[in-house]
């Protein structure tokens, strides 16, 4: 986590900090880089981490309906809280391409075979497509990104469509960036650089454990260690 030895090998654009826009893209380049370099069998272990700690979050735990993603590649493994989401019977929606670029969502069925729909893209589901706002149905949201900090300010990858899922997401309901533990950055030293669209997180899990984000987080929960895992990595 920040405030330790974290922070001394963590990426930060102190050179483009007046630009939040080359900020951003200084910082997508060193942390992509930094992801690409894992191997398969680190990014297979991360997946099952990732799991561990996301099913010890009582809204992930308890949801009916989660609206989750399939990872590519390099980023957090997705693949195993996705199976065992879908074998205790919750729910589980992911995005689909729509019509045009849009992107919608559909249901995942357990065991499903995903197609990818183009070079690069993440894996599909083959149902039918429900609408964008689809999302608003879910008692939890699991959302993508290269970097977090405590104060809940999220760096995607650039397309902004999880910005524009975030302003559909009912009052109440948690969303929950997946990050490495090196990718989680301390608020009050390295503050993310942000835009006027940009849309903050509630809560933040890596292979370490979760904590919750945000200006209005207690003392308490700022002090609290990522310890929540049974199997930490």
């Amino acid at each position: 986590m920040t405030g330790d030895s974290t922070a001394s090998f963590q990426p930060y654009p102190v050179r483009h900090l007046g630009d939040p826009a080359e900020a951003k893209e200084e910082l997508r380049r060193a942390i992509r880089a930094r992801r690409a370099a894992r191997t398969p069998r680190q990014r297979a272990d991360a997946a099952t981490a990732f799991a561990d700690v996301l099913q010890t979050v009582p809204e992930v735990r308890d949801a009916a309906t989660v609206a989750f993603y399939a990872a590519r590649s390099t980023e957090p493994g997705t693949h195993v809280l996705l199976e065992r989401l879908a074998a205790h019977g919750a729910r589980v929606l992911l995005p689909v391409l729509g019509s045009g670029l849009a992107r919608d969502w559909a249901e995942y069925a357990a065991g499903e075979e995903m197609r990818e729909r183009a070079p690069g893209r993440p894996p599909e589901p083959g149902g039918p497509a429900l609408g964008a706002g689809a999302v608003a149905e879910a008692d939890v949201v699991i959302v993508p990104a290269l970097a977090v900090d405590t104060a809940g300010r999220r760096l995607g990858q650039g397309g902004g469509w999880y910005d524009r899922v975030l302003t559909l997401v009912p009052d109440g309901v948690t969303t929950i960036a997946m990050v490495f533990p090196d990718e989680v950055y301390d608020a009050d030293e390295r503050p993310l650089p942000t835009q006027a669209h940009d849309l903050p997180v509630q809560a933040v899990a890596t292979t370490l454990g979760w904590r919750r984000l945000g200006p209005d987080t207690t003392a308490e929960r700022v002090a609290e260690r990522l310890d929540a895992a049974p199997t930490a990595r």
